[in-house]
């Protein structure tokens, strides 16, 4: 047990916000935690990590447990460069390893059947067992496998200082993954991380050996990584094990379930009621009408389950169908300042295609839609009668001096206030929401505000760019149900593979400075993915033998047959090692070198195998280095 909960209440200004929270976190665990804003995750999270007291109630911490914690927004300030800092993590093992190489030196000024040598060998043996069972000998390549598979295999020279906050946010997740601890809470980890990050670490934590409990609005995240998922919803915590596919299903059958039971009890409740009614005043019924009452006195009243929160609806029109032909890009150019963004680009879209566009960050995703959207480019082409909506994950389109009522208003003058009003209800936005300033609206309420502009423009095309940002779960779902029901044509960009899956039919990728064209689902695409990555790893995998030492005639001396004879064999056994040693130190040099490849880092097997021989490697010099002392 790491962690454990009972009755646990807290709430903010007399408000309370969880009660009677009752958990249990073991080793090995992989939870998810999820609610809408508001519903009281990180505070939870604080109350786990000992930052906040609860009301009442207590939380269990095993003795000594090493948490490791990832705020949304983490990070941390260091004049330090990433290596460097990356080192400080490994200072025991860097230590260990110093005091290793003294001892062997130690060892070789000794004589061999002295006390000294006898107490430095104990030493020696001991240091060596230490650094086997923390495997200290790897700690640079641990660092380099994270910093490449979490983006940083260019910045390993870069003082932190000089970073954003998004990649002060990877780097703290990076030391968090090299520190290793019992327990890792993780808040919003999928945030600043492109897909190719995102499934390093994917697979990363799933061979993790320690507990993970993750906040997350990522689904697809949540699919892949957790077993179990919280829920936090009208201040109580329910439990569903399985990933979050397998909670939707569960929490539909609990819920259902729990409302069948509830007007199964209010209708025999209402029989009961009704012959007392009837007959307690009935002498020849009191006694039977009596027990009826002290049955529904001391009947354990079901609660009707709360429906959770209506989500905002978005509905899709158009008025006109468009060409066939919807978008034509043949042989495109782009640039972003002097850097080449896509050279010789060509792919096309067709009326009715739902379409994701994916890649790294900087590749160029939303510079392509702002180019298809300013048509002024003439390597892209649209169908006739095709008519653009836009959706600006930025929402830059907002006037942030209006006020909601003014923002959508100005843009329909024509309609009255209450089908204005009753448009921006069905995004959630309250009449309390109408007068205020754009400006003053949380990142969830703007995108809402934005969407519900979007969904009346009209549009047989949309171009989103990142939709879901700051939309909590059951806002996601909607909008993916909405786009689902739309019958036109949908090219967008999203970091939110689930909702990539639910929608997209084809996948266009950015890579190389191209455009790829992939028909299917996002899985499809994956399976794809990965299969090619397995086939590039593969052909790159060579064997590199160790090339056998060539001998080197002697000449003889003039002294006895017999020491010439062993002279001899002594100088052409060092000329052996020498040769052995200088082949083995280009094959240890290679093969660091190869372990810095982000190439190399990213392929766990071809990465065990590069370890692997580089430990007989090592093992091997150390043997060769003691009998060359000794011959000498």
């Amino acid at each position: 047990m790491l962690i454990s909960t009972n009755a646990l209440c807290f709430g903010y200004a007399g408000e309370t916000l969880l009660e009677n929270i009752e958990f249990t976190l073991n080793e090995g665990d992989r939870v998810g935690l999820i609610g809408a804003n508001g519903e009281g995750k990180t505070t939870l999270i604080k109350l786990i990590l000992g930052e906040l007291e609860p009301d009442s109630g207590e939380v269990f911490r095993k003795n000594g447990a090493r948490i490791g914690y990832l705020a949304q927004n983490g990070g941390y300030t260091s004049n330090n460069t990433v290596i460097e800092e990356m080192r400080e993590i490994f200072a025991e093992d860097q230590r260990l390893i110093a005091n290793l190489r003294e001892v062997e030196t130690a060892i070789a000024a000794q004589a061999e059947e002295s006390d000294e040598y006898r107490r430095l060998a104990a030493r020696y043996e001991s240091l060596n067992k230490q650094i086997a069972a923390r495997d200290s000998y790897h700690f640079e390549v641990r660092i380099r496998t994270v910093l490449n598979g979490m983006g940083f295999s260019e910045n390993a020279e870069q003082v932190i200082d000089t970073m954003s906050g998004g990649e002060k946010t990877r780097l703290k997740l990076c030391r968090l993954l090299l520190e290793a601890p019992e327990l890792l809470i993780l808040d919003e980890p999928t945030n600043h991380l492109d897909m190719k990050t995102l499934f390093w670490l994917e697979e990363y934590l799933a061979a993790y050996k320690g507990a993970i409990f993750t906040v997350s609005h990522d689904r697809y995240f949540l699919d892949k990584t957790v077993k179990t998922v919280f829920e936090i919803e009208n201040k109580s915590l329910q439990i569903y094990k399985g990933n979050y596919t397998k909670y939707k299903a569960l929490k539909a059958e609990r819920v259902a379930h729990q409302l069948r039971e509830y007007e199964k009890q209010q209708v025999e409740r209402a029989h009961l009621q009704e012959y007392v009614d009837k007959n307690l005043v009935r002498a020849s019924t009191t006694k039977s009408a009596q027990s009826r009452r002290h049955k529904l006195e001391t009947m354990e009243l079901i609660e009707k389950p709360v429906a959770p929160p209506t989500p905002p609806r978005f509905h899709f029109s158009y008025s006109e169908k468009p060409y066939e032909a919807v978008l034509t890009v043949e042989n495109l150019q782009l640039f972003a300042g002097e850097k080449t963004l896509l050279r010789s680009a060509s792919f096309s879209v067709v009326r009715g295609e739902k379409c994701a566009i994916v890649g790294d960050n900087g590749t160029g995703k939303t510079t392509l839609l702002k180019a298809i959207v300013q048509g002024k480019h003439p390597a892209i082409k649209l169908g006739r009668f095709v008519r653009l909506a836009v959706y600006d994950q930025e929402n830059a389109n907002l006037n942030p001096h209006n006020t909601v009522l003014q923002e959508f208003w100005e843009r329909h003058v024509s309609w009255d206030q209450t089908r204005v009003r009753s448009i921006l209800a069905q995004a959630k936005l309250t009449a309390e929401d109408m007068d205020k300033k754009v400006s003053m609206l949380s990142g969830g309420e703007r995108a809402k505000l934005a969407l519900a502009v979007f969904s009346c423009e009209n549009g047989n095309v949309l171009l989103l760019d990142e939709p879901t940002n700051h939309l909590d779960l059951p806002a996601r779902e909607s909008l993916e149900s909405a786009l689902k029901e739309f019958d036109g044509t949908i090219l967008f960009v999203s970091h939110d593979r689930y909702f990539i899956e639910a929608l997209a039919g084809k996948i266009l990728e950015i890579e190389n400075e191209t455009v790829s064209q992939y028909i299917g689902s996002y899985e499809e695409y994956t399976e794809a993915k990965r299969a090619a990555g397995g086939a590039e790893a593969a052909a790159q995998k060579t064997v590199q033998p160790v090339p056998a030492p060539a001998e080197t005639q002697i000449a003889p001396s003039y002294r006895s047959k017999e020491e010439r004879k062993n002279d001899t064999k002594k100088r052409v056994r060092i000329k052996q090692i020498e040769t052995e040693i200088e082949t083995l130190e280009g094959e240890e040099a290679a093969l660091n070198e190869a372990l810095c490849d982000p190439a190399v880092a990213g392929n766990f097997q071809l990465l065990s195998e590069k370890c692997k021989r580089l430990e007989e490697v090592k093992n091997r010099l150390d043997s060769l280095y003691g009998e060359y002392e000794t011959l000498l």
